[in-house]
């Protein structure tokens, strides 16, 4: 796929891999429109590159997930890839009376990873087809495959968007749409660095900007499925011993 000249939009761009991502669609001479929760993060952005255009939106929240699309569709007509990016991970204790008590929206995993992914393809989907060239990129995990039991809604969702992404790329297979799926691994980013440090690891993960250049890479050699680093051996390991590389994710036995 040419990434030049296209128009772009990325959600949770304003931070970690979806604002490396905007850099690299930047650099290809693209369009690119980043959306996000924190409006504070999102301008931050544009100083840094005057280019990008901005809008905040929570996309947990239907209307506002629905006035960026009209918004959008009014300003950036040519919109012609979607990249479905935000997310957040947490650690979750079943064993605990907390588990109970329903999340707010801000801090549901299942609305932001996965409800707000699937959405937001029933919103663009027919607009995408429209071009000659489009696609839509859902953000997975190497977790997709193994996951780690002490996020275990992080990791549901996840493996649920793999399911999905193969399902919505089997449904616009005879259109103009292309759908990848982007599996990182652990990525030094904001939505990683909580669970590093509360784990005192010191390995953060590979960066922001090399996770950005394989999905490019990817994209560019129309890979459907561009799995990355050590997600790579995470999903050949889940199809030839899962209960091994669980136990040894886990530090179990």
């Amino acid at each position: 796929m040419n990434l030049s000249e296209n128009t772009v939009l990325i959600t949770g761009g304003g931070t970690g891999i979806g604002y490396a991502l905007a850099e690299k669609f930047l650099d290809a001479n693209s369009e690119v429109i980043i959306c996000g929760r924190r409006k504070s993060k999102l301008q931050e952005a544009r100083v840094r590159h005057p280019k990008l255009h901005i809008r905040q939106c929570d996309v947990a929240d239907e209307p506002q997930r629905k006035e960026l699309m009209k918004w959008s569709n009014a300003h950036f007509p040519d919109l012609n890839i979607l990249v479905n990016n935000a997310g957040i991970q947490r650690q979750v204790d079943f064993t605990s009376s907390q588990v109970a008590k329903s999340p707010s929206s801000k801090n549901d995993e299942v609305t932001i990873n996965l409800t707000s992914q699937i959405r937001l393809c029933g919103l663009f989907a027919t607009r995408l087809m429209k071009h000659e060239t489009s696609a839509i990129v859902n953000v997975s995990s190497g977790l997709a495959f193994v996951p780690i039991a002490q996020m275990p809604i992080y990791c549901a969702t996840k493996a649920a968007i793999h399911s999905f992404t193969r399902s919505l790329r089997h449904q616009l297979r005879n259109t103009h749409v292309r759908v990848f799926e982007a599996a990182p691994p652990t990525t030094d980013t904001e939505l990683d660095a909580t669970f590093a440090g509360e784990q005192e690891q010191a390995y953060r993960g590979i960066s922001a900007e090399e996770v950005a250049e394989a999905i490019v890479d990817g994209m560019r050699a129309d890979r459907e499925e561009i799995i990355i680093g050590e997600a790579q051996g995470l999903y050949r390991a889940s199809l030839r011993d899962p209960e091994s590389i669980f136990k040894k994710l886990n530090e179990e036995g």
